[in-house]
């Protein structure tokens, strides 16, 4: 990823976080998900009355992904206010497609303050179904 691909990513996420639907909560969440042909695929955040039908921005953006047809990809930023990590269940259907992707940790109030880590550390025992 360059440092361009990188910034693009940032500021994709930070752009959709705009758009999350979080009227309870009030926390928005915005993912912005590179593939390996260059494209990014957006997500944020969209909350229920329901809460436990509540999708987490990063879902969303592997959703997008997967319904344009990509399987393969290179980084992730996620921005939110303060800046978070993903939870279990967005790292296991992160991993899923790349145990290994870079993941960048973007705090919406102060963008130049970023967190690089990997999904292998976030997540370093995956499941995995073998058959």
């Amino acid at each position: 990823m360059t440092v361009a691909q990188q910034q693009q990513l940032i500021e994709a996420a930070l752009a959709v976080r705009q758009q999350a639907h979080a009227p309870y909560s009030k926390f928005l969440v915005g993912a912005a998900l590179l593939d390996d042909q260059g494209a990014i695929h957006i997500g944020c955040n969209v909350e229920n009355a329901s809460y436990g039908l509540t999708i987490c921005a990063e879902r969303v953006a592997i959703g997008a992904a997967v319904a344009a047809g990509r399987r393969r990809f290179v980084a992730i930023a996620i921005a939110a206010d303060p800046a978070v990590s993903p939870c279990g269940a967005c790292r296991q259907v992160l991993a899923e497609f790349a145990p290994n992707l870079p993941v960048l940790l973007v705090d919406a109030n102060t963008s130049s303050l970023v967190k690089e880590t990997t999904m292998a550390e976030l997540l370093p025992l995956r499941f995995e179904f073998r058959s």
